[in-house]
C-alpha cells in the first residue's frame, strides 16, 4: 500500500512540476526545454530527488544553477497546485538526468 501511494505522489509532483517548468524557463537563456523525466520520492514523503533533462544539453548546467536558485518559487508553486493533495510538500532536490547523452555516447562507440 505505501508503494501505490509513493507512485501516486510521484506521479502528481511530475505532472505539476512538467506545467510549471513549461511556463517558467528559469534561465536567462531563451529556446531550452526543461522537461521532468524522473521523480524519486523518500518513504517518509519529506524529500523529492527530481531528474531534469535539459535540451540542448550543453546549457544543462547553467540552468540546473538557475533552477537551484529558484527552489523556493518552484516549491511555492508546486504547493499553490497540490495543496489539496498533499499534506506537506517535499523538499526539492535537483539533478540532470544525462542518460540521453549516455545512450548517444554507447550509439556512437557501437557504430
Amino acid at each position: 500500500m505505501e508503494k501505490t501511494r509513493l507512485k501516486k505522489v510521484e506521479r502528481l509532483l511530475q505532472k505539476e512540476l512538467g506545467t510549471i517548468f513549461q511556463r517558467n524557463t528559469f534561465s536567462e537563456q531563451k529556446n531550452v526545454l526543461v522537461s521532468v523525466t524522473v521523480i524519486r520520492v523518500s518513504t517518509d514523503l519529506s524529500v523529492a530527488r527530481i531528474y531534469l533533462s535539459v535540451f540542448p544539453s550543453s546549457n544543462a548546467e547553467e540552468v540546473l544553477k538557475n533552477i537551484i536558485e529558484n527552489t523556493g518559487k518552484i516549491k511555492y508553486e508546486l504547493g499553490t497546485k497540490v495543496r489539496n493533495q498533499l499534506r506537506k510538500i517535499p523538499d526539492l532536490k535537483f539533478f540532470i538526468d544525462d542518460s540521453l547523452d549516455y545512450a548517444n555516447k554507447i550509439d556512437e562507440l557501437l557504430k
